[in-house]
Formats: C-alpha cells, structure tokens, sequence
C-alpha cells in the first residue's frame, strides 16, 4: 500500500494481480489498482485530472493523462472521500505506476496531488 500525503489531499493505493484475466503464456498481465481519495483540507476540492506513468520491467513506458478518474470529477468536501477501482495490463509480471491528480478548490485555486510508486507484481515476489 502506498500513500501520499499533501496538506488537503490524503491518497491511498491498493494493487492487485488478476490472474483470471491475464494471459502469461501471450504476455499480458492484468492488474487493479483501488484508490481512496481523502479530502482533509478545509476547503471543498474537486479532482479534475490524473497524470500515469506506467513502466514494466523491461523498461517500456506508458503515459496516460485524462480528464477525472473512471469517468467521474468528484467534489469532496472536508473530510469526504471518493474511492474507485481501475486496471492496467503490463507486457510483464512486474510493473510501477506513479502519477498525480490536478485538483482545484473551491477558491479557484489549483493543484497537484503526487501518487508515489507503486508496485504491479504477478509473482509474489516482495520488491523494494
């Protein structure tokens, strides 16, 4: 579990192989991420956009940027929070991702939320 902490924005991250939808033999891994997203600033903050860096072992990168997360922009107020579950598929059985979410305050003002590494792991196998 990783998470990353900011003086409004507390966020959560729990991978998960999913083996029934991956096929080694083809070389494609499957895996969900579920993250929980904490408002604990004392003003409402919307999550606007998400920035991923996607990287497997064998050093092949992917970058997604998008409006919202799994088709929503939450407003949380202080205290609320949001969690949703999403994929990524990997080339191998070990990955990271790492990013951040653009948020924006009530107030007008905006900001970014880091999303430290974390690991994708088909293996079992504890990495550092």
């Amino acid at each position: 579990m990783s998470t990353s902490d900011t003086p409004h924005i507390d966020i959560r991250v729990q991978p998960r192989y999913q083996p029934e939808q991956s096929s080694p033999l083809s070389e494609s891994y499957t895996f969900s991420y579920t993250i929980t997203v904490i408002n604990k600033g004392p003003q409402a903050a919307q999550l606007i956009s998400r920035h991923w860096i996607i990287v497997d072992e064998d050093g092949h990168r992917e970058e997604v940027k998008g409006l919202g997360v799994v088709g929503h922009q939450p407003m949380l107020k202080m205290g609320e929070a949001f969690e949703y579950t999403s994929g990524s598929h990997l080339r191998t059985p070990t990955g990271s991702m790492e990013g951040s979410y653009r948020f924006v305050l009530e107030d007008g003002t905006a900001f970014d939320v880091a999303i430290p590494r974390f690991t994708l792991d088909a293996t079992g196998r504890v990495l550092h």
